[in-house]
């Protein structure tokens, strides 16, 4: 059962469905609530520190697919109306002459552009100041940190993030929600500053599954400005009853070589899956991919070190004040790989595509883990993405779904991970393996 707010009749942790059906008929209730979540992240803020920009309640709520459902925007995702710091001092107080063709889809929607929020710089590994708000003394993740933890807090039903590594993957199962990584190209990058061109997601956390499939429906697109667009197959997702049941799926259990460095507490959440979901009669196979398990670390390393060194050189060299050892870091790693080098690892990456795919045939997706374990301690490093890296690199839809609790009390997930372009095959997957599992940490309790 929701715990409704006394003044507006809405549950802080409601998803986006639920907020549709409850605005349905009542055209002051988007409003009501939009003020009430902008009073809770100004209590909020203090610990959680998620925004860079926190939000207005809208005067009044638009008409769309999203009619009224706030929508929490990454910083390095360029809004018109707000600024746009790219987490980076070089653009403090930035404002772009135009919306991110995402926030532009969005805000055509109905959807209210609700603030934004924290991303480490240029979403490399220099970090914020959120918090995790389940334990401020432990890091959100990152790179999507502010976005991640606005939602477990229930300060926004949906928010957008991006991966290059794992960005969206870790800090959702770190904060307790899901994360979903499209396929790559599913939703054009215009407006979103880039990292490395070749492994860019934009993709979404929200509280459940027919929530960021619903998003997805509505936002999948190419447009002429982005070059890397591949739109996937066009599905509907009903907002009434979300995605459609389907009948238990064939899935390949993937540990990878990191399973024996992985949390105990993770190991056994994850067996406890496995024979939760063989129980509600799911096909699982164990299946190893020796070439992506070997390789993948290495392979997207050269191309976004490679990349991003050819993006930010400039930068650091112009502002050595207001750029971070870790972007100056990357512009070095990147500056030494040479053309061969970069060549050689964007071949793998195809061969990598074409092999694992193969070997992944006849499976409805893959079960593996989001990250090693809960979110460490500190705030100055944001986890491990080896677990997320390999999706990333094969341009995969990914998703990161709770699935219990550690020894500290913070959350842990899997990961479920389907075909390139089959999101909506992965979706439903997802959404069967949720219901199987029965898991709600429930609302963050910021502390």
């Amino acid at each position: 059962m929701l715990n409704t707010n006394a003044k507006t009749g809405v549950a802080p942790e409601a998803g986006v469905l639920d907020l549709l059906q409850q605005f349905r008929g009542n055209t002051g209730a988007a409003e009501s609530y939009a003020a009430n979540l902008c009073q809770r992240i100004a209590d909020a803020e203090p610990t959680l520190k998620a925004f860079t920009c926190q939000p207005v309640a809208s005067p009044a709520a638009k008409a769309g697919p999203l009619a009224g459902i706030p929508v929490a925007i990454k910083d390095i995702i360029a809004t018109h109306d707000m600024p746009t710091t790219n987490g980076s001092a070089v653009y403090k107080d930035h404002i772009p002459a135009n919306d991110a063709w995402i926030v532009e889809r969005l805000r055509s929607l109905g959807a209210t552009i609700f603030g934004k929020t924290v991303s480490t710089e240029f979403a490399w590994r220099h970090p914020g100041p959120t918090t995790n708000p389940w334990n401020s003394k432990h890091t959100p993740g990152g790179s999507s940190s502010g976005s991640a933890a606005s939602v477990a807090a229930g300060l926004a039903p949906l928010a957008l993030g991006t991966q290059t590594l794992g960005s969206i993957i870790r800090p959702a199962a770190f904060n307790g929600v899901v994360g979903f990584k499209p396929s790559y190209g599913a939703i054009p990058r215009t407006g979103v500053h880039a990292l490395s061109g070749s492994l860019d997601h934009v993709g979404f956390f929200a509280r459940c599954v027919d929530d960021v499939a619903y998003a997805l429906s509505l936002t999948a697109a190419t447009s002429d400005s982005d070059r890397h667009g591949l739109p996937v197959p066009a599905f509907d997702v009903s907002a009434m009853d979300g995605l459609p049941l389907i009948a238990p799926p064939r899935l390949a259990v993937v540990r990878f070589s990191g399973w024996s460095r992985a949390e105990p507490e993770q190991q056994a959440v994850f067996n406890a899956s496995i024979a939760k979901l063989k129980a509600a009669g799911a096909t699982l196979e164990e299946v190893e991919l020796p070439d992506l398990d070997r390789n993948a670390w290495a392979t997207i390393n050269t191309i976004l070190a490679s990349e991003g060194s050819a993006l930010f050189s400039e930068i650091v060299t112009r502002h050595p004040d207001k750029t971070s050892d870790k972007l100056k870091e990357l512009v070095k790693t990147g500056q030494a790989h040479s053309a061969h080098d970069y060549l050689l690892a964007k071949a793998k990456q195809a061969a990598l595509r074409d092999s694992v795919a193969a070997q992944l045939s006849g499976f409805d997706a893959v079960l593996t883990l989001s990250a090693f374990g809960e979110a460490p301690e500190g705030l100055s490093y944001t986890g491990d993405a080896e677990y997320c890296a390999p999706w990333t690199l094969l341009g995969t839809p990914a998703l990161s779904l709770p699935a219990g609790f550690g020894k500290k009390g913070l959350p842990l997930a899997v990961q479920v991970v389907g075909a390139y372009r089959e999101d909506f095959k992965t979706l439903k997957t997802a959404k069967w393996i949720e219901q199987v599992l029965q898991f709600d940490p429930g609302l963050a309790p910021i502390k």
